[in-house]
């Protein structure tokens, strides 16, 4: 496990540290900065500078085409991949937002059965209805 305090973000690896941390050539990862799958940060010198998430991003690159995936279908997979991890954020901070409600206080959710009842309830764990 990775200590708390570490921010996957940052720019910390050189592009001969991060190929060797992914297993991979450097100029494989030199060619993957071309195509657009991993864009690292960049120094003001110009130089590339690879984070623990774009290390990661390579490994999974590296599997997808061990398993036999095509660069352009690779970039589609990250791409999805992304857009689920948005949408997950995304529902995860409206499940907050509906715990706590508008104004601070906690929300009450109504629902209606198929006999006609009506239900309400504070919320404890939205997810689970």
């Amino acid at each position: 496990a990775l200590p708390a305090n570490l921010d996957i973000e940052s720019p910390l690896f050189t592009v001969s540290v991060a190929a060797r941390l992914a297993d991979m050539h450097p100029q494989t990862l030199r060619g993957y900065d071309r195509l657009g799958l991993v864009v690292p940060t960049r120094t003001k010198g110009r130089g590339r500078r690879y984070s623990l998430r774009d290390v990661g991003r390579l490994r999974r690159i590296q599997q997808l085409s061990a398993e036999g995936i095509n660069l352009e279908g690779i970039a589609r997979i990250l791409a999805l991949e992304a857009q689920v991890e948005q949408l997950q954020d995304q529902a995860s901070r409206l499940l907050a937002l509906l715990r706590r409600g508008a104004d601070g206080v906690p929300a009450r959710i109504f629902t209606a059965g198929a006999g006609g009842y009506v239900h309400w309830d504070a919320p404890t764990d939205v997810s689970a209805r």
